[in-house]
């Protein structure tokens, strides 16, 4: 999943884009209206977090033009309102959900995957291929029953892999939608995460190459063609 964070206390977003990250989120940060536009025009974000006090351009009206065109992540508006009105207005103006100030992070990151769930096809919570479960809701991955001590982003990866179901996934995909805006599109983190990520899953081995296009997650059963010479 990757989420936007717009917000103008800057240490309660640090904090709360940290708890998204060890959740293997892809997290970016910003602090006012202008600069949530503008990444929300570049990024294909799953969620984006709105605080209802952004400066430069409002995120009533950062609600309204993402909301005009039809598309885009699903919004979250934080407000300092406690009235009902006021969360009614949020909610009329285009956003998904609000929540009101103050509020534990955990109900927070609770509703940003509840969101995050809606942004893409209904999938089960506990994936399986081939021996492996990616179980999202405990944070947890195992083969055959043994634990796999995945980093955050080997744990992102493996579920882009696991959501493509056998479909060829590109490097730049898996940058998209388990890096931030940081990462370079020149690293070569993608190929250390997927060798580290080959390592721990173990053999057989699960994910293949396709040379100049990217990898996907192959059938154990398959066989590679006999090699003659």
């Amino acid at each position: 999943m990757r989420v936007l964070l717009a917000g103008v206390d800057r240490e309660c977003v640090a904090a709360t884009a940290r708890t998204l990250r060890r959740l293997s989120m892809a997290v970016d940060v910003c602090h006012d209206g202008a600069a949530a536009l503008e990444r929300i025009g570049v990024h294909a974000y799953d969620v984006a977090v709105l605080d209802s006090e952004l400066p430069a351009i409002p995120a009533v009206e950062v609600l309204r033009k993402v909301a005009a065109t039809g598309e885009g992540p699903c919004l979250l508006l934080l407000t300092q309102s406690p009235e009902v009105e006021d969360r009614v207005e949020g909610l009329a103006l285009g956003a998904d959900d609000v929540l009101s100030w103050p509020f534990e992070t955990m109900e927070l990151v609770a509703r940003v995957q509840a969101l995050g769930r809606r942004s893409v096809p209904a999938l089960p919570p506990v994936r399986r291929w081939q021996g492996v479960v990616l179980d999202l809701p405990r944070h947890q991955a195992s083969r055959e029953g043994r634990f796999l001590p995945l980093s955050p982003k080997e744990f992102a990866v493996l579920d882009v892999l696991m959501r493509a179901a056998g479909v060829v996934v590109s490097a730049e995909e898996l940058l998209e939608k388990a890096w931030d805006e940081h990462a370079d599109p020149f690293t070569n983190a993608v190929r250390v995460t997927m060798m580290t990520l080959r390592r721990k899953l173990g053999p057989p081995a699960l994910i293949e190459t396709v040379p100049g296009v990217g990898y996907r997650l192959r059938r154990v059963a398959e066989t590679a063609p006999a090699r003659c010479g």
